[in-house]
């Protein structure tokens, strides 16, 4: 009996697997010994057996480390060699240039570097070559470059990332597409979402702008608090409710974050895994980020029927259809926010419009299954091309 083709999916951290939820006992069914590669802790070993994954327990750090580095790399390799797998998919900055240089090494057949955004965007100078140096050598080693939405592949060829012929989008984009059952409004969620806003001493009456991500600079806190002063002033019903962790290692300046924890009609949740009940609980969502691979709480935001405010960068630009969906904004632009967030609250028609026709594109071009078929596909095409075993 051929062996099964073995498939090795690696990201940096745990914190990702909601990135990836289905992905990897979708191929497990279709044919695929698979792995899962990430510094292991409890929720990666949950997803592992979730999804029916061998687990990698490879420790690495999100920040530039040298030492740190290399000891991972070796861990990579190490396992790499000892499992022998046909493919490697690496993704998110760290995992995807310390697995695709290991793949190398390791001598793996199939390599795949999926880049789901680019951190360089948003910094200069030494770190910025650093940043393009790793991407460029983790794209040179690849023989395929995955982006997650159109306009990310548009900028990677921009900056001279890699070849023409050698970066791809599947379908329309996304990491992991939507599971539109799980992002939908039920009795159920909606009972939730009311006792979210009992707990957090929302009024049943009150309007509620959300933010979903972590709570860093990158991510528009900023810009987001400063259209908070102007708008809390008008709508004395409003209320912000702040969705994700605070990072000590990229923290929010000292007069936001003070904002954010000391205004009575501002709550913070902290980290969350269960979103749809705090989206049923929203009225609008605002994520003015500087940058994005694409933009999933936009997707999720729309199955949730919430129409959403976001940037005029990569990835927003894909996951919002301007003045369909939602509203584009230019980045670092705080007036801008505010009045596209004070145009929803002054015309609750157009949030209806919006946020109905956000859940029909989600449907319709963005399940799960859709962005999985297209993977599998594109596994089978490098596996048969390198005459390596395919699935059954």
């Amino acid at each position: 009996m051929p062996d099964r083709p073995r498939l090795v999916v690696a990201v940096t951290a745990s914190i990702s697997t909601s990135l990836l939820r289905g992905q990897l006992a979708y191929m497990r069914e279709r044919g695929f010994d698979v792995y899962f590669l990430c510094s292991g802790d409890e929720t990666a070993r949950q997803f592992c057996e979730r999804e029916g994954a061998t687990l990698l327990d490879v420790p690495m750090q999100r920040e530039i480390s040298p030492l740190a580095d290399l000891r991972s790399l070796a861990g990579i390799v190490r396992e790499l060699r000892r499992i022998r797998p046909h493919i490697v998919n690496a993704g998110t900055p760290k995992a995807g240039l310390l697995v695709t240089v290991g793949a190398w090494i390791a001598g793996v057949p199939c390599r795949i570097y999926n880049i789901r955004g680019l951190r360089l965007e948003t910094t200069s100078g030494r770190l910025r070559a650093i940043l393009t140096l790793c991407e460029r050598t983790a794209a040179r080693l690849a023989h395929r470059v995955l982006c997650i939405s159109p306009s990310l592949l548009r900028l990677c060829r921009e900056l001279n990332l890699f070849p023409e012929g050698k970066g791809k989008v599947l379908g329309e984009g996304s990491s992991n597409g939507l599971n539109t059952d799980r992002f939908t409004r039920t009795p159920e969620i909606e009972q939730r979402a009311r006792l979210l806003r009992e707990e957090h001493a929302i009024p049943p009456q009150a309007r509620v702008l959300g933010f979903v991500g972590r709570i860093v600079p990158d991510k528009g806190i900023v810009e987001l608090v400063d259209a908070w002063r102007r708008l809390r002033e008008d709508y004395a019903d409003l209320h912000l409710l702040v969705v994700g962790p605070f990072e000590e290692g990229n923290p929010a300046p000292p007069d936001t974050r003070e904002t954010l924890e000391n205004d009575p009609r501002v709550h913070l949740t902290g980290h969350v895994t269960n979103m749809p009940p705090y989206y049923a609980a929203m009225d609008i969502l605002a994520v003015p980020t500087y940058r994005e691979g694409f933009g999933n709480v936009f997707l999720e935001a729309s199955a949730m029927e919430i129409p959403a405010v976001g940037t005029r960068v990569s990835g927003c630009m894909d996951a919002i259809a301007d003045g369909l969906t939602g509203t584009l904004v230019p980045p670092r632009d705080p007036e801008a926010l505010a009045e596209a967030i004070r145009a929803y609250l002054d015309d609750p028609e157009l949030a209806s419009t919006h946020a109905r026709q956000g859940r029909a594109r989600v449907l319709r071009s963005f399940r799960p299954e859709v962005i999985w078929q297209n993977l599998f596909d594109e596994y089978v095409a490098l596996l048969r091309a390198r005459g390596l075993p395919t699935p059954d």
